[in-house]
């Protein structure tokens, strides 16, 4: 198969690149180093996204009704790609073009739409989504915070951890359970930080500052038209959520680049003549491009109007092993890179490092491909 890009597709590429490097700071690699979730960078990250939103860049693949260009998927891709490229400068708002707008406007209310969207599309919205907790990690369909309906409120208790970005939020994509069942009695509210009930604690990392939190809820009250979809609903809604997740996070790109920085580091001063050196390097940079193929595949279906299944875990996972090798190359053969000699080296690592964890365990992933695309059986026969 010949694939190519469009004229089309490069002048956007190129465009991008170009705003790119005319609005992030001259040290924006150490910039980045404090992660996206940190103060700093989402100052920036709200100033950014209002400059992408006035070029028409933060939602171009957005449908025009909505404030968008109604451009394909491939574009969409081009846009995450040149982003982490750069080491992500709309910080945590990529969640927000990804699979919080979409979201909301294939299940949100009138409501939602009116109250939600427009603060995406002007790039100034924060959110966070409340999934895991202690003992439902990956396995969504164990989570215990509950929502009680009282009245014309919901009553929520419970505890969610690892939750990206909630120091700083504004609102919460908040799973919790309202019925007994599993999975069909798991439901979806949009609930504002700042309700009283909510506290939020800052779980100390080495992937960036004010990254990773705890949040508890204590009769924390919403109204029931808080709720996204119907009771009941949020395994649907999470399959598609989840879907346009994966897929709009390439960290492939961000490996593929610190591996190619790399690699001119190490040729600069000699040691790329090592063989067994090249040899390494040629094993991650074919790593890297089958995971960029893996999840062109699912792009190619989602450009053909096709659901895509089960599949996007294989894609998912072999961009996990990209990032691995990479953040492992770079370890074995510039560990200066970890004390600071490179910064955007250092930046990869720091995110590459959890690349098996966020969006979605690796094993996780493993065990989908093993039921739902191989059919493999559950129990040896």
């Amino acid at each position: 198969m010949q694939f190519e890009w469009t004229e089309e597709q490069q002048a956007f590429r190129q465009r991008l690149r170009n705003f790119i490097e005319s609005n992030v700071p001259e040290d924006w690699e150490r910039f980045a180093e404090h992660g996206p979730a940190s103060a700093a960078l989402t100052e920036f990250a709200r100033d950014f996204c209002g400059k992408l939103a006035e070029n028409d860049l933060l939602t171009p693949h957005w449908p025009v009704e909505i404030g968008g260009l109604g451009l394909d998927p491939w574009h969409q891709t081009i846009l995450a790609e040149e982003m982490w490229t750069a080491g992500e400068p709309r910080g945590g708002q990529y969640m927000n073009v990804n699979w919080i707008g979409p979201t909301l406007m294939k299940y949100g209310s009138e409501e939602h739409k009116a109250r939600y969207l427009p603060g995406i599309t002007s790039g100034q919205a924060l959110w966070c989504q409340g999934f895991s907790e202690p003992g439902a990690g990956s396995d969504l369909a164990s989570l215990r915070t509950r929502a009680e309906a009282d009245g014309e409120v919901y009553r929520i208790n419970g505890q969610k951890v690892w939750t990206s970005y909630a120091g700083l939020a504004e609102t919460c994509f908040l799973l919790c359970r309202t019925g007994e069942d599993r999975k069909r009695g798991i439901s979806i509210l949009l609930v504002p930080m700042d309700t009283p009930g909510i506290t939020v604690r800052e779980i100390p990392s080495i992937i960036g500052r004010g990254d990773i939190h705890e949040v508890f809820f204590d009769d924390v009250e919403v109204p029931l038209a808080a709720r996204l979809g119907e009771e009941g609903q949020a395994w649907e809604i999470i399959a598609y959520s989840l879907t346009n997740e994966r897929l709009g996070i390439p960290r492939y790109s961000l490996a593929r680049a610190a591996l190619d920085r790399a690699v001119a580091i190490l040729t600069e001063r000699g040691d790329f003549a090592d063989e067994a050196v090249r040899i390494a390097a040629a094993q991650v940079a074919a790593l890297c491009e089958a995971s960029r193929m893996a999840n062109y595949a699912i792009v190619s279906q989602r450009a053909r109007g096709e659901a895509v299944g089960p599949e996007a875990s294989s894609a998912r996972f072999a961009t996990v092993m990209a990032e691995r090798r990479v953040c492992e190359f770079i370890v074995e053969h510039l560990p200066e890179a970890l004390a600071d000699a490179h910064p955007y080296l250092k930046m990869h690592h720091q995110r590459g490092i959890v690349a098996g964890i966020a969006a979605g365990a690796a094993e996780i992933q493993l065990n989908i491909v093993a039921s739902d695309v191989l059919r493999l059986p559950r129990e040896p026969r």
